[in-house]
């Protein structure tokens, strides 16, 4: 039996990153959102386990399409959660090798901020921003995911992943996703992106 995905907690309170994501939010995009994707991830691999089985017939196509989209919900979630801190506990100093590697990959933090701002407000539709690490060449690159199908090249590695899809923030800015960007960057947790790096790097 394969083994089946569980819902991390959130490394904090509901409550802990207002004012600027509400507890409302947190508790309604953790666990009905994110749960959802837990759920689905499972449910396709009961789906393909018995058609291994020969116990169903299935469309695998499909069920293959629900299972990338829902493990990369669930993948995609579980990063941002860790990628945000309340306050005294974010982490990140202007030494960190990160923070280095930023200003050398996009020549200041402010042009890194401001890119990264733009693909999180420019994503067509659902999806997320992404600040990843290429090993191969030895570079942070930015991409756009839309929904969460194929997160990125396997060889990326995901150090930073805001989530602007609508269910993140429309109860607390309606539908003004810059807003909701701008005010995001009041809660990255810096020291968890060093953390990935330093990973990525090994």
């Amino acid at each position: 039996m394969s083994k089946k995905y569980e819902l991390p907690p959130l490394p904090y309170a509901y409550n802990a990153l207002a004012p600027f994501i509400s507890e409302k939010i947190m508790q309604l995009h953790h666990d009905k959102h994110h749960l959802a994707y837990v759920n689905g991830a499972n449910a396709a691999l009961e789906k393909l386990e018995k058609a291994r089985k020969g116990e169903m017939q299935i469309d695998t196509r499909a069920v293959l399409r629900d299972f990338s989209f829902n493990l990369g919900g669930h993948t995609l979630h579980s990063i941002f959660w860790n990628n945000m801190a309340p306050e005294g506990k974010r982490g990140g100093a202007e030494n960190d090798q990160v923070a280095i590697k930023i200003r050398e990959d996009f020549g200041s933090f402010e042009a890194f901020k401001a890119q990264f701002s733009d693909a999180a407000k420019t994503v067509e539709g659902s999806g997320w921003a992404l600040l990843l690490y290429d090993k191969a060449s030895d570079q942070l690159v930015l991409t756009q995911v839309e929904k969460q199908n194929m997160m990125h090249l396997p060889q990326l590695h995901i150090l930073l992943a805001l989530d602007v899809w609508e269910h993140a923030y429309y109860l607390d800015y309606l539908n003004d996703r810059a807003k909701y960007v701008e005010q995001w960057w009041n809660v990255v947790n810096w020291g968890d992106v060093e953390a990935r790096f330093k990973a990525a790097k090994l």
